[in-house]
């Protein structure tokens, strides 16, 4: 029998048991799918030492690795990575291993704070080219420049907080900054806009912007992390800065003054490391980062959400991705390297990824309809709040909140005499006068003001000599100084600091008397010529 053929061959609507999950429509996202395809395996695997720092160099043919691993660097090569040479840093730890940007020379630290510059195109070639020594502690961060081609400029710190700028071959600092943080310096980065600025990230829980051309004039820019600084991170863009810190990852913009951008908390424990991730088959790039709780987390920072996780049997120290965006590692605390590489798919299922990508055959995994909220559902009850108003809606305000003052509340719980004392606290004239007016409506001021001790006495003898022979609460302060003198006569003689505020008050009611004789006599001067003038 023939077919139909004015049929579609696919219906234009699948059945509803045909059409994929909410959790299988997250899993068909392009970047989980793309981190799903990397397998992971054991790079190197030996003694129990931490594997510090990874880094890949930037410009070569093959993925070129370098580690530091215990007392040595070692470098990998190829595809699939396989042990290159291992280069000795003189029997001390290795940290920070950086490469220049043409992938030639690599430079580390050591516990002694002691950087060294090595060869890292010939592999015959395993002793130090420059030895830079500055720092007293162990150096935990050396970085090269990575913008501008500049070949001639390293940037080291550690934990002596000391902040070096070198001139490599000449193996001098072109500046210092001594106290560049107040605590050990884990975290250092190099902007990829701009050869001139780097950052750095402190234990202080602070991280500063600097700037090589003004030298050791102290930081461009400095904002707080909030906790202990691990690892600091520019973004491609080098207008955003990544900090990990804790378990928490944030964002800043550095180009809006430091403002903070987003901030995730997918780790449960401390964040160690942070990396660039390009995904080879879009050219897009991700933030990487690694923490002790075995997590490699994968964050889009152009839609600010988290989109993959990859788990690891250790705690991690150390993350990084090969610039073409096939490899991964991560180094553990107990000395193994694992490495995770895309496997290779056909050319027929790289077209199909895509064509599913671009939405060409949208029957196959449509948008799961959003649930209907019923009564039952505690978002029933929130629908509608963050709706904004159309033109015409009427639209009711809430109202504000009335912030009430420190003596109302006192005045509410009949806390006399600690409302009077907070209303002289605050030298407002207004506001004690009216707390005065309400103790004498309560009469309760007379209680209030024999209950003042000392300190507080001399707090309202001195309201009074401020604000007694001011016109508009003159007769009812005079009142109250005269009260307060009846019944703090005694205690205004036995103590020395009252007689002299009761002598101030004195001399400006004696003043004020003089110039109301004097503005009587005024205006007996010029009452007569006012009357001969209405005449």
């Amino acid at each position: 029998m023939a077919a139909d053929t004015s049929k579609p061959f696919f219906p234009a609507a699948p059945h509803q048991a045909l059409l994929p999950s909410r959790g299988a429509a997250a899993r068909a996202s392009l970047d989980g799918s793309y981190w799903r395809a990397f397998r992971s395996s054991e790079l190197v695997s030996g003694a129990e030492f931490p594997v510090t720092d990874l880094t890949f160099a930037p410009a070569a043919s093959s993925p070129t690795l370098a580690a530091a691993w215990s007392t040595s660097l070692h470098l990998f090569s190829g595809d699939p990575l396989q042990s290159l040479r291992r280069i000795s840093v003189a029997g001390d730890l290795a940290f920070s291993p950086t490469f220049r940007c043409d992938g030639a020379l690599l430079a580390a630290g050591d516990k002694r704070g002691v950087v060294r510059v090595f060869r890292a195109d010939k592999p015959a070639t395993g002793a130090a080219l420059r030895t830079l020594r500055a720092h007293a502690a162990e150096t935990r961060v050396v970085r090269y420049p990575v913008a501008g081609g500049d070949k001639l400029h390293l940037i080291t710190a550690g934990d002596d907080a000391l902040l070096t700028y070198w001139d490599v071959p000449s193996e001098t600092p072109v500046f210092t900054v001594p106290a560049a943080h107040r605590d050990y310096i884990r975290g250092g980065a190099a902007s990829p806009a701009d050869h001139n600025i780097f950052a750095t990230g402190s234990y202080d829980r602070s991280v500063k912007l600097w700037d090589a051309r003004t030298g050791n004039s102290g930081p461009s820019l400095s904002f707080s992390h909030g906790e202990l600084v691990e690892s600091v991170l520019f973004l491609p863009s080098g207008g955003l800065l990544a900090t990990a810190g804790g378990n928490v990852v944030k964002i800043w913009d550095v180009i809006g003054g430091g403002r903070l951008v987003h901030s995730v908390e997918s780790h449960v424990k401390t964040v160690m490391a942070l990396a660039i991730g390009k995904m080879a088959t879009t050219g897009e790039t991700r933030l990487l980062s690694a923490g002790i709780d075995g997590y490699v987390k994968c964050f889009d920072f152009g839609k600010l959400k988290m989109t993959h996780s990859l788990r690891h049997p250790q705690p991690l120290l150390s993350v990084a991705c090969s610039p073409c965006g096939t490899v991964l590692v991560a180094g553990s605390a107990k000395g193994k390297i694992y490495m995770s590489k895309r496997k290779n798919k056909a050319v027929g299922d790289e077209d199909e990824d895509k064509r599913a990508g671009n939405g060409e055959i949208d029957w196959a995994s449509p948008e799961p309809e959003k649930p209907v909220l019923r009564p039952n559902y505690y978002r029933y009850f929130l629908r509608g709040q963050n709706e904004k108003a159309k033109e015409g809606d009427f639209v009711i305000e809430k109202p504000k909140k009335v912030k009430i003052a420190e003596h109302d509340k006192l005045l509410r719980k009949f806390t006399h005499k600690g409302a009077l004392v907070s209303a002289l606290a605050k030298n407002n004239p207004r506001s004690a006068v009216a707390v005065m007016e309400e103790l004498v409506a309560r009469r309760k001021l007379v209680r209030s003001i024999g209950n003042l001790d000392m300190d507080e006495l001399g707090l309202l003898l001195e309201f009074l000599r401020r604000n007694a022979t001011l016109p508009r609460y003159a007769r009812f302060l005079l009142g109250v100084a005269n009260k307060v003198l009846e019944m703090r006569g005694e205690d205004i003689q036995s103590d020395e600091k009252l007689r002299m505020h009761v002598r101030n008050l004195k001399r400006m009611v004696g003043e004020e008397i003089q110039i109301q004789h004097t503005l009587l006599g005024i205006q007996g001067m010029i009452s007569p010529m006012l009357a001969l003038a209405s005449r």
